[in-house]
């Protein structure tokens, strides 16, 4: 017999749904969304990059957010990996992803396009769908959507 003490690691998968299902914000549009994440959005929106996840319900409800990355003044690491284990273990069907431009430039990048299209990829293998991409500025009205651009 296998002694497994000190040997294996116990793996514990942990989600706990403080907000009642009829309080939850839906997002129905990147203005709903735009207005969501500048209330989670941090003060540094204009120092550097962060790249923040919203994981939503079947009817776009939000069940909560991750910030997964926090970068300097002109990038990120983005890792879809940690994106995907986040919504898997929370049992979402959507994600809403969201990066902002410290200066100001909210026209995606090329890196930007390809970690959307890599994202919405692996999102496909898995059957969530992938909501929205938003890149922010410190401007409240000045974002750009990858939906409402017919990026998605």
């Amino acid at each position: 017999m296998i002694e497994l003490e000190n040997r294996i690691s116990e793996i514990e998968l942990v989600y706990r749904k403080v907000v009642k299902s009829d309080s939850l914000l839906q997002i129905s549009s990147s203005s709903d969304a735009n207005a969501i994440l500048r209330k989670i959005w941090s003060n540094r929106i204009e120092l550097c990059e962060e790249f923040i996840v919203v994981l939503l319900n079947n009817a776009n409800k939000c069940l909560g957010w991750v910030k997964i990355s926090q970068g300097g003044m002109t990038g990120t690491v983005v890792e879809n990996k940690l994106i995907l284990a986040t919504a898997l273990k929370t049992a979402a069907t959507g994600v809403l992803i969201a990066h902002n431009h410290p200066s100001g430039n909210i026209l995606p990048s090329t890196a930007d396009i390809s970690i959307t299209q890599r994202l919405d990829n692996c999102c496909k293998m898995f059957d969530i769908k992938l909501i929205d991409h938003l890149i922010l500025s410190g401007d409240t009205d000045n974002y750009y959507s990858f939906k409402d651009e017919g990026k998605i």
